[in-house]
């Protein structure tokens, strides 16, 4: 606020320069018509220090005013000082004309200067109160002195008046300064609070370090001054591994320690050489400009060590590990958007590889990634128009040598791309929330299918681990067995190992639900997984597939 004051007084120079021109001219009229040494002095000495006052405004302004770091305070006292000695020079010459010279004209201009200047400064320099009121006293004191001595009913009225105005004019600045600091009170306060938001705005309100937008605009910035041949520039864009079993198990506020630690971890290993932003829950995204291929893999490593010690957080040693993944432009992107994106990838890439690793990007990746999102289209567009297909493996009774059971087989054969594997759309469908639908479909079709065989032929049907876990299955399998009116015996359940991995009291359930409406279990690829006897003994199946 006092800096912002110090500035107020050097604001305007134009004014200060008029002053001393005004000051200046007058003072050197009377000096001349008076004709007296004393007089001459004291008129060189006005417009010396108004001139003087003037340069140091236009300097203060050109150079100082506009700058962030506040005005030194030798530029406060040196306003004071020389207010007040103008004042004085002005005061001191009325004081003379008035005792010296005995030629009326030059004591109304004499005393006309001196108010017209103590009514000037009482709003211009309302910055501060004491250089005002000091510079009013300083030129009207002598003043009314002088008129008094001149002697007269109209000097000596003049004089008691111009006395009273100096309280007068005093309270006016007071006035004025109250006006002008609360105007730069309000000010003030909304340079704050706009500084508060652009923070907030670009800061990330948990950690400290910046956000996806801060990064975002970053990385744009920096393609757009530098061109498509622009210098090196990694992107690399980390993940906690199991951070929401963290937040799980021990709350969202040793999450959120954690989270911190590694924003301080992260920021210490850079140690300049990037920007660390957090990208939303537990990604980071880190910003290396001119870094190569190689300088990022040892960044990446720098990174990954940081892991290796636990993280102190809430009484609890955390043992959290991350997965990373880096591209660098231009090779990997010719802009930040698609330089993020490719990050991603490469960042799934560490992840679907066992976690606690870094991965570059590598333009298969992007491939891979077009392959599956255009047959996961193809998917959505097959199961709306009836486009999969069961084709069904009959297993026959060695002994008989009839078919007891028939396992429905998807299939689909998309139209540009011919043949899909089940072993490709399958996960696929996994993964986009698809594969509920299409198992409810597969088992309406098998159901219908089979009460076209002989009564005896069963019929198969794999269920996926994803399938287990969802409150579907149940709705579905008794959906479809009611509106085909299949006996629920002759229905069988096909699931791998798998649904064991992560097994749960619901998961059991489940699957008694199932066996207790009459319905088959199968274990199916039993020998190809972890093989483990405890499966056999914890539940019942009807069949299983070596």
């Amino acid at each position: 606020m006092q800096d912002s004051l110090v500035k107020a007084l050097y604001a305007s120079p134009a004014s200060l320069l008029s002053g001393a021109i005004s000051g200046g001219s007058l003072s050197l009229v009377i000096a001349w018509q008076a004709s007296v040494l004393v007089m001459d002095i004291i008129a060189g000495l006005v417009l010396l220090v108004g001139i003087s006052r003037s340069i140091s405004a236009v300097y203060f302004q050109r150079q100082l005013a506009h700058k962030d770091c506040p005005a030194q305070p030798i530029w406060g006292i040196a306003y004071e000082m020389g207010a007040w000695i103008y004042a004085a020079l002005l005061g001191l010459q009325s004081l003379a004309t008035l005792t010296i010279s005995t030629d009326a004209t030059l004591h109304v201009l004499a005393v006309g200067m001196v108010a017209s200047y103590a009514g000037g400064i009482s709003g211009r320099n309302a910055g501060r109160v004491h250089v005002a009121v000091g510079q009013t006293c300083f030129s009207l004191l002598p003043t009314s002195v002088g008129l008094i001595i001149a002697g007269g009913i109209g000097y000596v009225t003049l004089g008691i008046l111009c006395f009273l105005m100096i309280f007068a004019m005093a309270e006016i600045t007071k006035t004025t300064h109250r006006i002008v600091l609360a105007a730069l009170i309000g000010k003030n306060e909304k340079t704050q609070l706009a500084r508060k938001f652009e923070r907030l705005a670009r800061f990330d309100s948990l950690t400290g370090v910046e956000n996806r937008m801060a990064m975002q605009m970053r990385l744009r910035d920096l393609f757009d001054r530098r061109g498509q041949d622009a210098d090196h520039v990694a992107v690399l864009w980390m993940d906690l591994d199991r951070f929401k079993e963290i937040n799980d198990s021990l709350g969202h506020i040793v999450g959120d320690q954690l989270l911190c630690q590694v924003a301080e971890r992260l920021t210490g290993v850079l140690d300049g050489r990037g920007h660390v932003a957090r990208f939303g829950g537990d990604e980071f995204v880190i910003i290396c400009p001119d870094a190569n291929r190689q300088a990022a893999e040892n960044l990446a490593r720098d990174v990954m060590r940081q892991f290796s010690t636990a993280f102190e957080v809430g009484g609890y040693s955390l043992s959290v590990t991350a997965s990373m993944g880096i591209a660098v432009g231009p090779q990997d992107g010719q802009n930040g958007d698609e330089l993020l994106q490719h990050a991603d990838l490469a960042l799934y890439r560490s992840k679907n590889s066992g976690r606690n690793r870094h991965s570059q990007f590598d333009w298969a990746m992007k491939e891979r990634q077009n392959r599956i999102y255009e047959l996961e289209m193809g998917l959505r567009n097959a199961l709306a128009n009836g486009d999969l297909e069961l084709h069904y493996q009959p297993i026959f009774d060695s002994l008989s040598g009839r078919i007891v059971i028939c396992e429905a087989l998807m299939r689909w054969t998309h139209p540009q791309l011919g043949k899909i594997s089940p072993a490709e759309f399958i996960p696929i469908a996994e993964s986009s929330s698809l594969i509920e639908p299409i198992t409810a479909w597969a088992l309406e079709r098998a159901c219908m299918d089979a009460m076209g065989w002989d009564e005896e032929v069963r019929v198969a049907v794999n269920i996926s681990p994803a399938l287990i876990k969802s409150d579907g299955l149940s709705r579905a399998v008794m959906g479809a067995l009611l509106q085909a009116g299949l006996k629920a015996r002759r229905l069988e359940l096909e699931v791998t190992e798998s649904v064991f991995l992560d097994a749960n009291r619901r998961t059991s359930q489940l699957l008694d639900e199932l066996r207790r409406i009459g319905l088959r279990l199968a274990l199916d690829d039993f020998g190809t997984g972890y093989s483990s006897l405890s499966y056999l003994r914890s539940h019942s199946f009807d069949t299983i597939k070596v």
